[in-house]
């Protein structure tokens, strides 16, 4: 409902008072935990004062099945030290597979129209099957298997199969060039590789079984390839060493028994976005994982048995990881595999009324680009529609407004944001707090967060400050991996403040009591808020013989980030147009179209520092006309000369 208060909605009381978060509160009171009210901050200051009654009331509200004994918290005083359900067991894949009839859990839609679905009766006897294949493959508890593939039913069912027999999972996408997937596995030696024969992407077809050979070159630990049909089956036979996906299910036993490993048992392994080198390897935890998307889906989102799902995402952004947790509500998920605007601008939207889809996820960017389109959709039918949830990267103001006037009046729209480090949410949306235009809800229930100034204290509304962790929370990594002695894991979250985790956001609280997210402290790069990390770009350019060195920065422009880059010619005097063609070639097909620059401008030079590292943030500032500090600390101040005068000028400003 709209409301006069300037607010864009708020729960009506029927849909508050029957919402997950409600009967949580109500549980909590008659336990004598909580004396229940309708302030949501009330609610985050108990679950953060009580993190031993707050999750294990989440386990048993949301019918976690396991074993669930010991302490709740073993506490350290080191912050990554504390461990949460240390005596306590679970299986990831049980919990998932919630039910086991004919109902659809997985309902998949292509852009080339492609679609299918699978029961969760035939996922359920799929992910058995393919869990006795590779038990019979004798990977060991913990071993990795690397996943090359699309959004598809055949990805999540591998996932569940390699978490039912605790191995760990790690998926790249595929619009990622082989140097990006080597980058990644290469660094965590998985014994098997899952992938496709191709995928379709913006109208083209787009082969990823031709990029396996030279994958494989490189990450030589891949002992077994296993391939499945993008569509229903292989147009010609696959090479006869890779195995056949759909063989394998025909001809394996059903294997019904799920073991129960540790809480913290590692489940899948995700990538940071390799700013300054190959990217982090960050291992999260399989308890940890389904306790907090439970929390998100349950007591945030208002997710209810039977709800449907959708949100647009690849299998290389956290959000697909955080997608298929959504299966242990008992919700239908919803893929849909290729652009976003084909084969129409209005492709997702529609897809959500056909589909009468209750919640809907997309990223800011996809907002933003429909407000700029002057799309309508108020002749379509959402009434189904009741959570929209953005993410990724800032959602202004106007794009909020957009939402209400030219998608759903009533509908809950909740900017969220966390990430791959958390794979989760610090901040996102409730029932119980009103939607301002600009700003997230409030804060996730159990985490501690707040904003800091740069000396460590804690700062009030209205200022910009640095968005921390107070407390130990579950879905912190369990650890980096390659990292035994802890020490990229404490350079990642603890160099700034002593025993807080620092996230990396600039942010801000409002009078609302909400969050405005500004960006990324650091120099990670985020066009249409995708995390690209500049050292992945440096290594593409700086392989071509003419480029000497190169130095890439994000460009706010326009509500978003665009990316530049500035290159040292090697030979040439002149960087001329069919260089700028081969660059952008080289990271198109290298990286992803994702990391091409919007600009790509000769410098004389770039700035170091005395220790030779190139100073990245310094022509962020310059090219931003503001002031830049600590010039003492550069080997070459007057470099920067060059950048400020762009600031000015066309070059970079059109």
């Amino acid at each position: 409902m709209i409301d006069n208060q300037s607010s864009l909605w708020s729960a009506n009381e029927v849909y508050r008072k029957n919402s997950l978060l409600e009967k949580f509160c109500k549980n909590l009171e008659k336990k004598g935990l909580f004396k229940k009210t309708s302030n949501f901050r009330d609610l985050w200051k108990w679950s953060v004062n009580n993190p031993e009654s707050f999750w294990s009331e989440v386990w048993d509200f949301t019918k976690i099945k396991g074993i669930k004994r010991g302490k709740i918290i073993k506490k350290n005083k080191v912050f990554y030290k504390n461990i949460f359900f240390p005596d306590s067991q679970i299986n990831y894949a049980e919990n998932l597979l919630v039910k086991k009839n004919e109902e659809t859990a997985i309902h998949f839609l292509s852009e080339n129209s492609l679609e299918k679905k699978i029961s969760w009766k035939q996922l359920y006897e799929n992910v058995c099957k393919l869990s006795f294949y590779l038990k019979k493959l004798k990977l060991k508890e913990k071993d990795r298997v690397a996943a090359y593939v699309p959004n598809s039913i055949e990805t999540i069912t591998s996932f569940l199969a390699a978490s039912k027999n605790g191995l760990i999972w790690s998926s790249c996408s595929p619009d990622f060039g082989a140097d990006g997937v080597i980058d990644r596995f290469s660094q965590i030696k998985p014994k098997v590789l899952i992938t496709c024969d191709y995928y379709f992407y913006n109208g083209n077809k787009i082969n990823i079984i031709e990029k396996i050979p030279e994958i494989l070159k490189k990450v030589k630990s891949i002992k077994k390839i296993i391939v499945f049909p993008y569509e229903n089956k292989f147009e010609k036979k696959i090479d006869p060493k890779y195995l056949d996906f759909n063989l394998i299910l025909k001809k394996s036993k059903i294997n019904k028994v799920f073991k129960k490993f540790n809480f913290n048992h590692p489940l899948y392994i995700l990538y940071s976005s390799g700013t300054t080198g190959v990217p982090k390897c960050i291992t999260h935890g399989a308890g940890n994982v389904l306790i907090e998307h439970n929390k998100e889906f349950s007591l945030h989102c208002n997710v209810l048995n039977n709800d449907k799902i959708f949100y647009y995402t690849t299998t290389g952004w956290m959000m697909w990881n955080w997608l298929v947790g959504g299966l242990s509500s008992g919700a239908c998920l919803y893929l849909y595999d290729g652009s976003p605007t084909y084969p129409f601008k209005d492709s997702l939207i529609k897809f959500c009324s056909k589909e009468k889809i209750n919640l809907f996820g997309v990223s800011a960017k996809y907002i933003d680009f429909l407000k700029k389109e002057n799309l309508n959709f108020n002749n379509l039918d959402l009434s189904n529609l009741k959570i929209i949830t953005s993410t990724g990267s800032p959602l202004v103001k106007e794009s909020f407004e957009f939402v209400y006037k030219n998608i759903k009046k009533n509908v809950h729209l909740a900017s969220i944001s966390g990430g791959t480090d958390v794979v989760g949410c610090l901040v996102l949306g409730n029932v119980f707090s009103k939607v301002y235009a600009g700003e997230i809800q409030g804060e996730s229930l159990g985490i501690d967060v707040d904003v800091f100034d740069h000396k460590g204290k804690s700062i009030s509304k209205n200022k910009k400050g640095e968005l921390v962790v107070k407390k130990p929370f579950p879905t912190m990594p369990i650890k980096f991996w390659n990292d035994a002695k802890y020490k990229k894991f404490r350079n990642a979250y603890f160099l700034k403040y002593k025993n807080i985790w620092h996230h990396g956001d600039f942010i801000e609280r409002t009078n609302n009591g909400g969050f405005i997210i500004l960006g990324r402290s650091d120099a990670t790069l985020n066009p249409g808020g995708v995390r690209i990390g500049t050292a992945e770009i440096y290594r593409q350019v700086e392989s071509i013989d003419f480029v000497r060195e190169s130095l890439v920065v994000g460009q706010n422009w326009k509500d978003d980030v665009r990316i530049i880059l500035f290159v040292v010619l090697n030979v040439k005097n002149k960087l001329e147009e069919s260089d700028i063609n081969l660059i952008k070639k080289n990271i198109r097909k290298n990286c992803s179209p994702k990391h091409v620059p919007y600009k790509i401008i000769q410098v004389p030079e770039i700035p170091r520092t005395k220790s030779g590292k190139i100073v990245e943030l310094a022509v962020k500032k310059a090219i931003h006309g503001e002031k830049i500090d600590n010039l003492q600390a550069l080997a070459n101040p007057n470099s920067l000369v060059f950048f400020k005068k762009l600031y000015k000028t066309k070059t970079i400003n059109e």
